[in-house]
């Protein structure tokens, strides 16, 4: 018996085959080279069907779907920013009308859902009924597991935490995504230190030798290295932030774990020790001495893994 996992990207499809243990049998990665709409529904579909043709050893018994953005779980549509057509697609509706194989069990959900899932059945959260994965990129979102349920609210867009309010007053800066996402995503950080650069008459350090419109956050931790005061300042901020926001997600959920991930976490997992410090200032403080914060076991993976743990949770108990 076997899983099929798909998790769809900012740039890629990435499709697997697993086996019910979570071991992966197979895997491929398609470009979204600009595609939209139904092309890419179309796309996720051929890759499942590839996987189907192929599979001669075992049945294929489901496929769980990670997806960008918001899943709304009522109507089995999907919101997906980075694809033009996607404000409210039926996703799962097409795969189920032109999957070759009929009464294929099909779950989707996001991307954040799906780390937290991963991070839980096979990484740093492993064992846990309330962990929470902070998702730090190009923007900042949060998977939340609470007594062993993942939670949606009431339209299906719980953890959107880069939404959180944590710097006053609040400017026009913070119209397009966020105070929390404005200085600490990777887009953030790279934007603060624009702006710093522009603002700091005299600087003559590492990050004056490209031009400005071109600084982006890996820059920036690399200028880190060489102690540079803008880099220094633009991740002291990040790191305060960090750490005051999951302070509140701390103490409102009262989590095992906070897991950090993402493409940030990566370089800036070196400062989670910090991070913790700045939190145990600012949150509940039982609740702080028994939460452990850790960085993601699975980086490129937790969705994949994530996707498939969900299916494997929709099976009918006799299956799983």
């Amino acid at each position: 018996m076997a899983i099929i996992g798909i998790d769809l990207g900012g740039t890629k499809i990435a499709g697997a085959l697993f086996c019910y243990s979570g071991e992966m049998k197979r895997k491929t990665v398609r470009l979204l080279d600009g595609a939209e709409g139904y092309t890419v529904g179309k796309m996720i579909v051929d890759i499942i069907d590839e996987f189907i043709k192929e599979e001669k050893e075992e049945s294929i018994d489901a496929v769980g779907i990670c997806v960008p953005g918001i899943v709304y779980s009522k109507k089995g549509t999907v919101w997906a920013p980075n694809i033009p057509g996607w404000e409210d697609y039926p996703l799962k509706q097409q795969i189920a009308e032109n999957v070759s194989q009929p009464n294929l069990l099909i779950t989707i959900e996001s991307d954040r859902t799906c780390y937290i899932l991963g991070e839980t059945w096979k990484g740093a959260a492993q064992g846990c009924d309330n962990a929470i994965y902070l998702a730090v990129g190009t923007g900042i979102g949060a998977g939340i597991l609470l007594d062993g349920h993942i939670i949606h609210g009431a339209n299906d867009i719980v953890g959107a935490t880069g939404w959180m309010a944590l710097i006053p007053p609040y400017t026009a800066e913070y119209d397009a995504c966020g105070c929390f996402e404005t200085y600490a995503s990777g887009t953030g950080i790279g934007s603060q230190a624009r702006k710093l650069l522009r603002d700091t008459a005299g600087y003559s350090g590492v990050l004056s030798q490209k031009p400005i419109d071109e600084i982006t956050s890996h820059d920036v931790f690399a200028a880190l290295e060489a102690d540079d005061p803008i880099a220094v300042q633009v991740l002291d901020k990040a790191i305060e932030l960090w750490g005051m926001a999951t302070a509140n997600l701390v103490s409102l959920f009262n989590p095992e774990k906070i897991i950090f991930g993402g493409g940030v976490f990566g370089p800036a997992s070196r400062f989670i020790p910090r991070i913790y410090a700045e939190a145990c200032q600012w949150g509940q403080p039982i609740s702080m001495k028994q939460v452990e914060y850790r960085a993601s076991e699975l980086q490129g993976e937790a969705a994949l893994l994530g996707a498939v743990h969900l299916a494997l949770r929709s099976l009918p108990k006799t299956e799983n």
